[in-house]
């Protein structure tokens, strides 16, 4: 099959694009045909070897997918040759052909298209941990989304609206601020323009927020985290600007918030059965129309640099994916 291959810890510059042996179904696995696999801020990280996982050379990196099980290992019964389905994988997924886990991979309706299905699981299904389990966010609290625009950003906002929140939407430019008003943004804030602090503070009457979804890290983090509401929840969702701030803990002690860290891979590890109840929830939404992906560019599997740099570049607006 053809895949993207990663032979060195270096720059994405140094993927290639190449045949590669059939993965194995071992028991309890599948494999699925990908139709679509979906590009994200963390592939770019694993390929360098600056993620929190660091996987043994060669491997191919992508770890989300969707597509159609082509053969079902033993001790799968659930699942059936020929069904339509999105799939977890960590690793393997920019790839014709990946073997997953069964209990990561999920059968979808007809309606949902496979591209939008590939980009529907990790951007959405982190916002959705996140908020469900992670802030336990209610009905009527305020949420800040750093990076709104992105593919977990604009995830993070259509599902708060969907839960009930306030959104305040704080993106770099006057475009992106309003595709997350498209998406549900109650109010949204262009921070290279406006002082992020100070705006929410306005917006909020100097009440602050309950709950910060923050993806950017660096001086975004550090304003964020002096506009925390009292019980407030700072989400740590990543670091796309390329900083990991320090934090002053005298902040949350003072303030009486929470810093609550948010790694959706070990939640699927850790709590499964949480993982699949929460990807019914999920797609039970798209198919109502209740959350949506927004797709900004499809490439070919062979021009997955590219598509990376888009992405850790910040030019996204919403999602990429790949097409085998």
């Amino acid at each position: 099959m053809k895949a993207i291959v990663c032979h060195e810890f270096a720059p994405v510059s140094k993927l290639k694009f190449e045949d590669f042996p059939d993965p194995l179904v071992k028991k309890g696995e599948v494999l699925v045909e990908v139709s679509a696999a979906g590009v994200n801020f963390p592939d770019s990280l694993l390929v360098q070897g600056l993620y929190q996982l660091k996987p043994e050379l060669p491997f191919i990196p992508g770890s989300e997918v969707a597509g159609v099980i082509a053969q079902v290992g033993e001790g799968v019964e659930h699942l059936k040759v020929g069904t339509k389905v999105i799939g977890i994988c960590r690793l393997g997924g920019y790839a014709e052909k990946v073997a997953i886990p069964a209990m990561q991979v999920m059968p979808i309706p007809d309606s949902i298209p496979l591209d939008e299905a590939s980009a529907l699981v990790t951007a959405h299904a982190t916002a959705h941990h996140a908020l469900k389990q992670r802030a336990q966010i209610k009905q009527g609290e305020t949420l800040l989304v750093t990076g709104a625009a992105g593919g977990t950003g604009l995830a993070a906002v259509q599902i708060a609206k969907q839960m009930g929140a306030k959104v305040i939407a704080a993106c770099s430019t006057d475009e992106k601020c309003e595709i997350a008003k498209q998406n549900g943004a109650d109010e949204t804030i262009n921070y290279n323009e406006h002082d992020l602090k100070d705006t929410v503070k306005t917006l909020t009457n100097n009440k602050g927020v309950d709950v910060v979804y923050e993806c950017v890290g660096g001086d975004t983090f550090h304003a964020c985290s002096r506009v925390m509401a009292w019980g407030g929840r700072l989400l740590v969702i990543g670091f796309a600007g390329g900083e990991i701030p320090k934090f002053p803990v005298n902040l949350a002690l003072v303030k009486g918030y929470s810093v609550v860290g948010v790694f959706w891979g070990s939640f699927i590890q850790h709590q499964p059965q949480d993982f699949l109840a929460n990807m019914k929830e999920l797609v039970g939404w798209y198919a109502q129309g209740k959350v949506k992906v927004h797709v900004d560019k499809k490439f070919a599997l062979s021009d997955a640099i590219d598509a990376l740099n888009k992405v850790t570049n910040r030019e996204v607006k919403g999602k990429v994916v790949l097409i085998p």
